[in-house]
């Protein structure tokens, strides 16, 4: 435990200072690829038999930092991602019975995944480091609330094929924790109201959900897998992509919805 919590504060410090120390790209935009070229590699673990991943790392890192370069390739990138994260619904529910994703369309499901939510944060980033902050909360507030009302209440499992500690109290637990967050952020940081107000609660909640499936998804390609953890990097935590799997899906929604919410005229920041 004490292992996990000196992880954690260092994870913390290394963050915040890339998120805040400055508002050019400096120090925030060499974290990412630092963070996608190790996600890439753990990636590969995950994968069927990859002969060679350095090639993966390399292509997923190469077309990363050139989507970086060319803003209007983004909502493409979110577009897709939400594509795979409908499908990989499915693929939850249905684990271990069908398992026709397992394969080698695994690695165009790594590039698009990993660039959807690298971009999102460089994006979210660019608007402001709180609001990527803010998903980081969400995330954490709802991860949070889930472990302590599902260890208390836990009855109805949510995918115990893929995640037999998970239940549908706890996701209810985490859901209404991030939803207590984000109407306090609505109402008295952003002072929204009315539609603004409905569009992004609702937002929030899609996304809060969405981390949910991150997570499950991961799960589900490690037990797939066979392993236990996606990497060593991380002592007390695993890999990169235990730590940051409900990211991988959240991030790349929420900013597709934000995006959206602005060109409808709905939010204005």
């Amino acid at each position: 435990m004490w292992q996990r919590i000196k992880t954690a504060i260092i994870l913390i410090i290394i963050v915040g200072i890339a998120l805040f120390a400055s508002q050019t790209p400096i120090f925030f935009a060499p974290l990412l690829a630092i963070g996608v070229t190790i996600a890439a590699h753990e990636w590969t673990k995950l994968m069927p038999k990859w002969r060679q991943p350095v090639v993966f790392v390399v292509m997923v890192l190469a077309i990363t930092l050139v989507s970086l370069m060319f803003e209007v390739t983004w909502v493409l990138w979110w577009v897709a991602s939400l594509v795979i994260w409908l499908l990989a619904l499915s693929w939850v529910r249905s684990f271990p019975t069908y398992t026709n994703w397992y394969g080698k369309k695994l690695s165009l499901m790594g590039v698009v995944i990993l660039t959807a939510s690298i971009t999102a944060m460089f994006y979210l980033w660019q608007l402001s480091a709180w609001w990527l902050m803010y998903v980081f909360l969400l995330v954490w507030c709802a991860d949070s609330g889930a472990y302590f009302v599902g260890r208390k209440l836990g009855r109805r499992k949510m995918a115990p094929n893929v995640s037999p500690n998970k239940s549908m109290e706890g996701l209810a637990g985490g859901l209404i924790t991030g939803l207590v967050v984000v109407i306090a952020i609505s109402v008295f940081k952003l002072q929204l109201t009315g539609m603004a107000l409905i569009a992004f609660i609702a937002l929030s909640a899609v996304t809060i959900l969405a981390s949910v499936l991150g997570d499950l998804f991961e799960s589900m390609l490690k037990r797939r897998a066979k392993v236990k953890d996606s990497g060593t990097i991380l002592p007390g935590h695993g890999g990169i992509l235990d730590r940051i799997d409900s990211l991988l899906s959240a991030t790349p929604i929420f900013a597709l919805g934000f995006w959206s919410l602005q060109h409808l005229g709905l939010l204005i920041v």
